[in-house]
């Protein structure tokens, strides 16, 4: 069976999309994404579900300051529409609720549903988490906003689904792997992410981007951080389309080492279909 580490409590958005991309597959909960990353190394996980973004609340900075060193390989992307539901014990009713309880994430994501019911947000460490509490706390005023999993988990009963102010709430999450993926060069619908520092020069990093440009390589994203706390030195995360032993790609990476200090591959895998679905909608 495979095992599939992530970060969170059983009942957590990470544990549903492992459940949703892996059906059968047993879900390992770890404390830290780097304890998530370490169960895999150490072999007591095939994989791990770890997210590096979210289309509300943007990056998540401990996993890009992760992934370079992880030692783990990013084998495939999944996407997981995040429908929060508003869980309570069973008998309470949503008129009288006037505590809810979630991650500060999730809490800025349902501000509609906190005013319209005049109740107080109560921060917790974990959306998983805050259903637990509510389980033992087991008063008819205190709900949490966490998955639907998270409700069966924990014996709560859904009033509301969907209670998040944003339909396009979705989060994007990295399968990663002890051992790359080895795919054709011409396999379509691949992409690569991968890390590079740039030398102190004027223009560096135009000219170190040129390349990809140049040889007609689509670049998806590309994000800055602070490297080891400095405020000089600079790591940059980037995506593109393809393969890196393709003609254009290879090309385009001659041009970035010529301006880079340190190039880092950190996986070539293929897109998610809702990435691709996303495309067409978008022209």
């Amino acid at each position: 069976m495979t095992i599939i580490a992530f970060q969170g409590q059983p009942g957590a958005y990470s544990d549903l999309a492992c459940r949703n991309a892996y059906p059968g597959a047993q879900t390992l909960p770890c404390e830290t994404f780097e304890g998530a990353m370490e169960a895999v190394r150490e072999g007591r996980a095939d994989l791990a579900m770890l997210p590096p973004e979210n289309s509300i609340a943007g990056r998540v900075s401990d996993m890009h300051a992760l992934l370079p060193e992880s030692g783990l390989s990013i084998i495939g992307e999944k996407f997981l529409r995040i429908e929060h539901c508003l869980l309570a014990p069973p008998g309470a009713t949503i008129e009288g609720i006037k505590r809810i309880h979630s991650h500060p994430v999730a809490l800025g994501q349902v501000r509609k549903l906190i005013a319209e019911l005049g109740a107080t947000a109560v921060v917790e460490y974990d959306t998983a988490g805050s259903a637990e509490i509510v389980e033992k706390l087991n008063n008819p005023e205190d709900a949490a906003v966490a998955s639907s999993l998270a409700g069966e988990l924990h014996h709560l009963q859904i009033l509301r689904r969907n209670v998040e102010d944003f339909e396009h709430n979705t989060t994007r999450f990295y399968v990663m792997a002890r051992e790359p993926l080895h795919l054709a060069p011409d396999t379509p619908d691949l992409m690569t992410t991968f890390v590079f520092n740039v030398r102190n020069v004027p223009a560096a990093l135009y000219k170190a981007m040129g390349g990809f440009a140049t040889n007609g390589v689509n670049m998806t994203k590309l994000e800055s951080y602070m490297l080891n706390g400095s405020f000089t030195a600079t790591q940059f995360l980037a995506e593109v389309d393809g393969h890196p032993d393709q003609p254009a790609m290879r090309h385009a990476f001659e041009e970035l080492a010529f301006f880079s200090t340190e190039i880092k591959i950190l996986g070539t895998y293929p897109a998610d279909p809702y990435r691709l679905k996303q495309r067409r909608k978008n022209g």
